[in-house]
């Protein structure tokens, strides 16, 4: 039987089913997720020792708190479901509910067995909680899909609206602070998962497109409430330095990946080498230092070494580009692979025996001392409202200003003329040529810029980690960048800071399972890949190719495009 015919067999059996029992699926919604939240109040282990003392009785800790936050969602949106709003989709977001919470059931289950040898210790919380999750799913998929009207969005007062961002954006500064201070392994994946799920049962429910909508029309005040919670997080850490290690390491990723993004996102250029321009400039940060190991005599102030990586990885993206460009597809990448390569051996052959010494080899530069602007050691704590802020913290400010840099030249680009021949080539090369588009010189500018920016985090996190070696810039690592970038959503600013915030926080959190490390990060691609392609947060341009045939995208796109326009 042909995969077709159970295709329509499947969908034929689903349309009898919700013309039988669709009346019926706001109740097992609201059934679901009220047992959801009971089970949270029962014991999921007799065991106390596991995942935050779960073994009690209606005291929540730890994941039984996560599987009420899924029934609260799961009882939203069945009470919504009853009303029928125009322009949500509860149906949509109810499954992606239900199949949120039977998964984390599952891994739940999984954790109580591994950690206390057998799922013999597992009480009935998480088997109560495994029901809710199935009647949840139930009712989604006795849903029938809603043609949502964007047209009927409720229209609020900015007043309102920008309370709403406010509150969303403190909303995400304490989760952020709550997700990093979680230790253990299980129960940091199980709190991921749920975020995970309530994220995207809002998003395909309509809410997403919803509070987009809302932040399109108060770009500026959002720019900012983001740019003041992020500023603040360190204060919530008090003076921790673990934590804002992560924090550090984060924005040095999301500064390159968002470099990575005008090449791959923007220009459609697939680059697998992109590491070698950090590199570059890490280099560069190295060996203008002061260090005792620094190859070159020349120390000017940290503003001229910036500009001087920026200029050196930008030369080094125009010596590869120029050949190479000539090039597309595969081939791009494949050639863009060996530059990643040919950049670590050079590095290590530059030692002074097989090449000028300039790297010291293997062995790298190590001793970079901290940075100094005008009297200020980043190398020292200082207090600030009464909260010390540590070495970290004041890498953290430098990137946030530089992410801030970043992001207003990526912004500027995309809006330009620029970013439009950009596009164009990554829709289709031959067309955008024949309708006059420069498109090997805006190839070889894109590789250009994304090759300064990544040369400015470069750097930066030369200073940041004291020490510069050749193993440091490996192919996995432009594999993750890349992976940042599609993750998150190509061609976006919050996609790739989104994509970069997992990619670097994940490995960082699941170190107790480091063997399982590479294999969780491919699956959760293989399923992204599979459910949401477009990324995380998508351009509205890049999901229409992947749902051409959503008419609410469609609408939605229509809608942004004439709200832009004015």
């Amino acid at each position: 039987m042909s995969t077709s015919t159970l295709s329509e067999r499947r969908d034929d059996v689903l349309h009898a089913l919700r013309e039988k029992y669709g009346p019926l699926a706001p109740f097992l919604a609201i059934a679901g997720g009220a047992v959801l939240v009971v089970s949270g109040l029962l014991s999921w282990s007799h065991i106390d020792r596991v995942l935050q003392n779960i073994s009690v009785r209606f005291w929540p800790a730890g994941i039984q708190i996560y599987a009420m936050v899924l029934g609260v969602v799961a009882l939203v949106l069945g009470v919504l479901l009853l009303r029928k709003t125009p322009w949500l989709d509860p149906g949509r977001g109810l499954r992606a509910t239900g199949t949120a919470a039977v998964v984390f059931v599952a891994m739940a289950l999984l954790a109580i067995g591994v950690t206390t040898d057998g799922l013999i210790n597992a009480n009935e919380g998480g088997w109560v909680a495994l029901v809710g999750a199935v009647l949840v799913v139930a009712a989604g998929y006795l849903t029938a899909p809603v043609d949502l009207d964007v047209h009927a969005w409720p229209r609020l007062s900015s007043t309102l609206e920008i309370v709403i961002i406010v509150v969303a954006l403190a909303a995400l500064l304490f989760l952020t602070a709550y997700t990093l201070d979680m230790d253990d392994s299980w129960t940091f994946f199980l709190l991921i998962l749920t975020i995970l799920g309530v994220v995207v049962a809002l998003l395909t429910a309509g809410f997403g497109e919803y509070i987009g909508f809302i932040g399109q029309n108060n770009r500026r005040p959002l720019v900012l409430a983001a740019f003041l919670v992020a500023f603040l997080f360190p204060f919530t850490q008090g003076g921790s330095s673990a934590n804002m290690s992560i924090a550090v390491q984060i924005l040095i990723f999301a500064a390159t990946a968002l470099g990575l993004n005008i090449v791959v996102g923007l220009a459609g250029l697939l680059d697998l080498g992109y590491i070698a321009f950090l590199g570059t400039g890490a280099y560069v940060g190295a060996m203008l230092s002061n260090s005792a190991f620094a190859t070159v005599g020349w120390k000017p102030p940290f503003f001229v070494v910036m500009l001087c990586g920026m200029v050196v990885a930008s030369i080094f993206g125009l010596v590869i580009g120029s050949p190479t460009l000539r090039v597309s597809g595969d081939y791009l990448a494949i050639v863009t692979l060996g530059f990643g390569e040919i950049f670590r051996l050079a590095m290590f052959n530059l030692d002074g025996n097989t090449g000028p010494d300039l790297t010291n080899g293997p062995n790298g530069i190590p001793g970079i001392p901290d940075l100094n602007f005008f009297g200020f050691d980043f190398g020292e704590t200082h207090t600030l409202a009464g909260v010390p802020l540590g070495r970290f913290s004041n890498y953290y400010f430098l990137l946030l200003l530089l992410i801030g840099v970043v992001i207003l030249v990526f912004a500027r680009l995309n809006d330009s003329r620029i970013g439009r021949g950009w596009v164009a080539i990554r829709e289709d090369e031959r067309a955008a040529e024949a309708m006059g588009v420069n498109v090997f010189g805006l190839k070889l500018l894109a590789f250009a810029v994304g090759a300064s920016l990544a040369g400015l985090a470069g750097t930066i996190k030369a200073h940041q980690d004291t020490s510069v070696t050749p193993d440091q810039y490996i192919f996995l690592e432009s594999a993750f960048l890349l992976a940042a970038v599609v993750l998150g959503g190509m061609g976006t600013v919050a996609g790739v800071l989104v994509g970069a915030t997992i990619l670097k926080l994940l490995p960082e959190k699941l170190r107790e399972v480091n063997e399982y490390r590479l294999m969780a990060f491919g699956l959760l691609l293989v399923l992204m890949m599979r459910f949401r392609p477009e990324g995380l947060v998508p351009s509205k341009r890049r999901q229409l190719e992947f749902h051409e045939e959503d008419e609410h995208l469609v609408d939605l796109a229509q809608t942004e495009h004439l709200e832009e326009a004015k």
